[in-house]
């Protein structure tokens, strides 16, 4: 598997910008660029797994992701053969958070000290969050790392 490196800005971390090495491989580049070619969407980054791809989107691009009436997602979701889930930048670590965990309903979302805190609004919504042996929030700290400097996610 081929494989390229790019340097990308990955936003501001408690007022300091952050600049991290993101590792790509070439599948990956396929994807975005084909995302971005069939919807007119900048695409930041493509994560995949077995069941569905997560495609980070640039700021205020997701309009143009969705499509009129969700055309271009149903597009790319039959093309693809995969279920495909949108989630748009921010600079800002929590907006970020806050994109990346809707639909699950949150009361809150705070960051000190390099620990970002969902405040789940029920229990179902916390159960969702956290995941069979933390799965979900592995995975989704995992991603915001990708992106900016914290240490943890926590659901409370």
């Amino acid at each position: 598997m081929q494989e390229a490196f790019f340097y990308i800005s990955a936003g501001f971390a408690e007022g300091r910008k952050q600049v991290n090495m993101m590792k790509f491989d070439s599948e990956s580049m396929e994807l975005m660029a084909f995302f971005e070619a069939n919807t007119g969407a900048m695409v930041k980054d493509c994560i995949s797994s077995d069941e569905k791809l997560i495609f980070i989107i640039g700021e205020n691009e997701m309009g143009k992701a969705i499509g009129k009436n969700g055309i271009n997602i149903k597009k790319m979701e039959r093309l693809l053969k995969k279920k495909i889930k949108l989630t748009e930048f921010s600079s800002d670590v929590l907006q970020f958070v806050r994109n990346l965990i809707y639909p699950a309903e949150v009361s809150d979302v705070r960051l000190e000290e390099g620990v970002v805190t969902v405040h789940g609004k029920d229990t179902s919504a916390r159960a969702i969050l956290i995941g069979r042996e933390r799965s979900n929030i592995n995975y989704l700290t995992g991603i915001v790392k990708r992106y900016f400097d914290i240490r943890e996610m926590r659901v409370v």
